[in-house]
């Protein structure tokens, strides 16, 4: 399954850093995730979702649908 957190946070036109600091976890940890060599724990997919104003099952690759539900 490939996520799509490096998308959006290029969309979003932020760092690797920015973002792992949003997280509060390491940049190279966060860059581990975006690569797929670290599994994207639940809760930091969770608010990556809000954060990105979308739903889990777009940001897993579940759907093409960005929109969050309502």
């Amino acid at each position: 399954m490939r996520l799509r957190i490096r998308d959006l946070r290029e969309d979003a036109d932020l760092t690797q850093g920015q973002v792992a600091e949003f997280l509060m976890c390491d940049q190279s940890l966060y860059s581990k995730y975006e690569r797929g060599e670290r599994p994207l724990p639940l809760e930091a997919a969770m608010r990556l979702a809000v954060f990105y104003k979308t739903s889990l099952d777009y940001l897993v690759g579940l759907t093409d649908d960005p929109a969050p539900p309502k």
